[in-house]
């Protein structure tokens, strides 16, 4: 049998750079407060129902949490009472949006890919890591390929032993300034 040299790890050499959204997964409880069962009768909100409720609800519970405002009956409710619920959860939650479970971890992380410092990524090649244990949602992904896309050389989606490329950076024409 011939001796082979060292096991040389080409993926780990490629220069290419793994972004797995699942381990900048926002850390945080998510909760749905619902205003369903605050309905006069299932099918009206009472203002002064609401107030009351506001005023003695213990909203501390929500401390540090992602919260959706959302009713779950088929009603109309106005407005202001996702708004009215809104200003008693803010100094609390951590975040508060409307909606239900789903839209609620959407809207988390399009805030987090808002914030997201794309400058490490600038000049690089960069996989978005495919498999996930936890629920980041698909909007997640075409938002942050868009944020990165003026700033990558390459981008692809996957695991590196089988990608799928998206993007790769047109190269400068001679004579031209980066």
């Amino acid at each position: 049998m011939q001796e082979q040299g060292p096991i040389i790890n080409k993926i780990a050499s490629s220069g290419i750079l793994t972004l797995d959204l699942e381990e900048m997964y926002p850390q945080g409880e998510r909760v749905v407060f619902d205003l369903g069962p605050l309905l006069w009768q299932g099918i009206a909100l009472k203002e002064d129902d609401l107030r009351t409720f506001c005023k003695t609800h213990d909203w501390s519970q929500y401390t540090d949490k992602f919260v959706a405002v959302h009713c779950s009956a088929d009603a109309i409710v106005p407005t202001w009472a996702f708004m009215l619920v809104a200003t008693h959860l803010q100094p609390f939650a951590a975040f508060v949006t409307q909606g239900n479970a789903e839209h609620l971890e959407r809207t988390v992380f399009t805030r987090f890919v808002l914030q997201l410092d794309v400058e490490p990524y600038r000049a690089m090649r960069v996989m978005l890591k495919g498999c996930s244990k936890l629920p980041v949602p698909l909007n997640a992904y075409v938002e942050l390929s868009a944020k990165l896309l003026p700033v990558v050389k390459g981008l692809m989606f996957g695991e590196p032993c089988g990608a799928v490329p998206l993007y790769k950076a047109p190269k400068p024409q001679a004579g031209s300034t980066p």
